[in-house]
């Protein structure tokens, strides 16, 4: 599968995985930051949560991986957990912006 394929594939499934506390799917809401995919589909998802003692803080990872190692041509998927930069609101997507009253 082309690279470009897999990664819109991958983000429709992290677009599947919602933040407990806020109604809002975590690629809306900009916590994740990249997805990279080597020659092999071997998947890295950069991400982070909306701060560092988040209630979710192992569900989520746990979840976003269970969710993009099942796209179909992935051959491994792997989360990497960052606080850097650290999450803030301006990252969120006009639309979730909108979806919680901040626009």
């Amino acid at each position: 599968m082309d690279k470009k394929l897999m990664e819109d594939e991958i983000i429709k499934v992290i677009k599947t995985v919602y933040d407990p506390e806020i109604p809002v799917d975590i690629f809306e809401l900009g916590l994740i930051y990249e997805v990279k995919i080597d020659d092999d589909a071997n998947v890295e998802v950069v991400m982070t949560l909306t701060s560092p003692s988040c209630p979710a803080a192992e569900s989520l990872p746990a979840e976003v991986e269970k969710k993009t190692s099942e796209v179909e041509g992935v051959k491994s998927a792997k989360i990497n957990l960052t606080f850097d930069p650290p999450w803030s609101r301006e990252m969120m997507s006009e639309e979730a912006q909108l979806e919680l009253g901040f626009l």
